[in-house]
């Protein structure tokens, strides 16, 4: 994610579900609970900064949404299938969904009791779930999304443009893909996606991915199907509907480039979106091989989208966010935080640190701008050292420069301590190491040792960890 030098506060609020309440809430459905055996999962994974955010009990490996839209009075009508594996003996479990009305649940084709309480929805199938198995859970669902405010006014999840026809960017860190699909929303719940959606005719409609259909229905909406078969954490998922000039190119010889910019700011966009193969090919030879199997970027009007953020396999960004900096930054975190995502909220800086220590890779390489330099500015800079990168005081810190700047910081100190060839093994070993799988701060720091073949205590402390600025960069 890119920020223009302001900070994103992220609240979550939402009280775990009244698991003993067996009686359906109005409008659901009935089910016998039959002999349970198994406990509910847990209706939160304890994240040290969203503790209620995703779901225990299960891990998910595949979501197929079917979503229709109407951009004139902002209706979606969702279906959600969810195929998970059970990791306890079930009961029950729990889905992350904000707002919207659920109009009905079944688990393997049998109709679920289903309960509402905050941003949580209980599911408890006629039958337990054995650990191990394999199950899926139908959600079908509809209204009208409103978006999560933040506490500095910016906007996340499902967000209208009122003022273009209705048309919608849908974007989600940490929590704002609730309010489009019921899910685990945590970052270490990855899974495939399959992501269909039907809109009015001359409507455009993208989402990750590659496309795999295309077919009008018979009432004349037009349904397109949007495939990603790598692993994507749900922050991640995307939606743009609206109107829209695309381009098409090929990277890396055989991964298709899609962009999609809204016609006001087409045409001052095009010469930029054209350079996407050519910054990947550049970021390929620093970082390794591409994760995933498609790329691309979507424009829009400034309004809408108050900063750009990498959504899996194609980044949106308002028009003013879209230059070459910051999809630089964008694009390196494909691999630093799409493909190696963190484990908790905590672990951020591994997306953000890398992601801005790739633009100043990118100035040292094609601006004659020394990473030093860039370092020596960073380490001036007072509002980066309010806290240590690897640990944010509170969930409305972790959008704050020390995450990115001093992140970054912590990057350069090591390619220092340990030589450029080292720290090039480095940069290219960790997202191979870690590819599409979550990971830690102590796992990219014991990586970095083991790869150095040193102790980097000293370093960790100092920079990753310490409180004080040192006297000295």
């Amino acid at each position: 994610m890119t920020h223009l030098h302001r900070t994103r506060t992220r609240t979550r609020t939402g009280a775990a579900a009244a698991l003993v309440a067996l009686v359906v809430l109005a409008g659901g459905c009935t089910g016998a609970t039959g002999g349970v055996r198994g406990t509910p999962g847990a209706a939160g994974l304890r994240d040290p900064y969203f503790p209620k955010l995703g779901n225990g009990g299960y891990d998910v490996g595949h979501y197929a949404l079917s979503l229709a839209y109407d951009p004139d009075t902002g209706r979606l009508d969702g279906t959600a299938e969810i195929t998970a594996r059970a990791t306890q003996d079930l009961s029950a479990f729990n889905l992350d969904l904000s707002g919207l009305t659920v109009g009905g649940a079944s688990v393997d084709g049998v109709p679920a009791a289903y309960n509402r309480a905050g941003g949580e929805l209980t599911l408890r199938p006629r039958e337990e779930i054995r650990k191990g198995a394999e199950f899926r859970a139908t959600v079908t669902y509809a209204g009208v999304p409103e978006p999560l405010v933040d506490a500095d006014g910016s906007e996340e999840g499902w967000l209208r443009d009122d003022d273009d026809g209705g048309g919608v960017v849908a974007v989600g860190e940490p929590a704002g893909s609730t309010t489009w699909f019921p899910g685990n929303h945590h970052p270490s719940d990855k899974a495939a996606y399959d992501i269909a959606l039907t809109v009015p005719a001359g409507t455009d409609a993208f989402a990750n991915g590659v496309g795999t259909e295309r077919r009008t229905e018979e009432d004349g909406r037009v349904t397109t199907v949007w495939h990603t078969s790598e692993p994507m954490a749900s922050y991640l998922a995307t939606v743009a509907i609206g109107r829209y000039e695309t381009g098409t190119a090929t990277a890396l010889g055989t991964v298709p480039v899609l962009t999609a910019a809204e016609p006001e700011v087409a045409a001052e966009s095009a010469a930029l979106r054209a350079e996407i193969p050519a910054v990947l090919a550049r970021q390929v030879r620093r970082f390794g091989p591409y994760p995933f199997s498609a790329a691309g970027a979507v424009v829009t009007e400034d309004g809408t989208l108050g900063y750009a953020l990498e959504t899996q396999t194609r980044p949106v960004f308002p028009a003013s966010s879209f230059d070459r900096t910051t999809l630089v930054h964008e694009l390196a975190h494909q691999w630093f935080g799409n493909s190696v995502t963190p484990a908790t909220w905590r672990d951020l800086w591994l997306n953000e640190g890398f992601a801005t220590y790739a633009e100043w890779l990118y100035a040292e390489e094609y601006g004659d701008v020394p990473a030093r330099t860039a370092f020596e500015r960073a380490f001036r800079e007072k509002a980066n050292w309010a806290f240590p990168p690897a640990a944010p005081p509170a969930a409305g810190n972790l959008f704050d420069p020390p995450v990115y700047q001093r992140g970054a910081m912590v990057l350069h100190k090591l390619r220092e301590t340990v030589g450029d060839e080292t720290f090039d093994e480095i940069l290219r070993g960790w997202p191979e190491e870690r590819r599409h799988a979550n990971a830690t701060t102590a796992d990219f720091t014991a990586y970095a040792e083991e790869t150095a073949g040193e102790d980097l205590d000293d370093l960790w402390d100092v920079w990753l960890y310490g409180d004080e600025k040192p006297d000295a960069p």
